[in-house]
């Protein structure tokens, strides 16, 4: 009777055991923000979520080559067709530790290979994958205390913090919290100086196009 008492005293520490490792990875995947794994881990382990086709990154672009750890962290600044990363809040300084804003107008017909700061196999999404993952719908919400939004629907839906921007003209930061401003590759063909991005806040997400100087989130796409 005692070793039989024994051995279930075993299988029920296992058991324990289990719950308690299930529970922690069911939390895991809450703070992932798509239950997936994806937006939780290495900055360079990403599989994505396909959404209307495009498969997209669950994580911003950090420092150039390297996501975020987690989905709402917000990354660097990134102006348009540079590598260089900038940070999201003051002081202000970029990846390689220099601090003087570039006020000049990146020049470019589109945002190239060699200027892209997205990790190998990822890239810096078009206007048309922009917009088609706006129209696949969204929602205002927060994450870990962070707002942003969901794009997409069901499991097949990534969280975009609303991390804000650094102003074209001198770099300081804008709209932090607020709005989140995410840059594609795909210049306004009318106006040299302006490039198309998507930009949400608690009431809406849309396209437009603005100065290119301006410093933006990154938000990759598979290749």
């Amino acid at each position: 009777m005692r070793k039989i008492g024994l051995n279930y005293l075993i299988i029920a520490v296992f058991a324990i055991s289990a719950a308690f490792t299930s529970c922690d990875k069911n939390k895991d995947d809450d703070n992932n923000g798509n239950g997936n794994g994806n937006g939780n881990g290495n900055g360079n382990t990403e599989t994505g979520i396909v959404i209307n086709g495009v498969t997209w990154a669950t994580r911003n672009l950090d420092k150039p080559g390297t996501f975020t750890a987690h989905s709402e962290d917000a990354g660097m600044f990134y102006q348009w067709n540079r590598k260089t990363g900038w940070s999201n809040s003051d002081p202000l300084v970029n990846h390689e530790g220099g601090n003087t804003w570039d006020t000049s107008i990146p020049e470019g017909d589109n945002w190239t290979k060699a200027s892209d700061p997205c990790p190998q196999g990822w890239r810096v999404p078009t206007r048309e994958e922009l917009q088609s993952l706006r129209d696949a719908g969204s929602e205002w919400t927060t994450l870990n205390g962070v707002n942003g939004r969901y794009f997409g629907s069901g499991e097949q839906r990534v969280f975009f913090p609303a991390a804000g921007g650094r102003n074209y003209s001198d770099g300081t930061l804008d709209e932090v919290g607020n709005d989140g401003y995410y840059w594609s590759g795909t210049p306004n063909p009318g106006y040299s100086e302006l490039a198309y991005y998507m930009y949400f806040y608690d009431g809406t997400a849309n396209m437009r196009s603005y100065y290119r100087s301006y410093g933006f989130s990154v938000r990759c796409v598979k290749e």
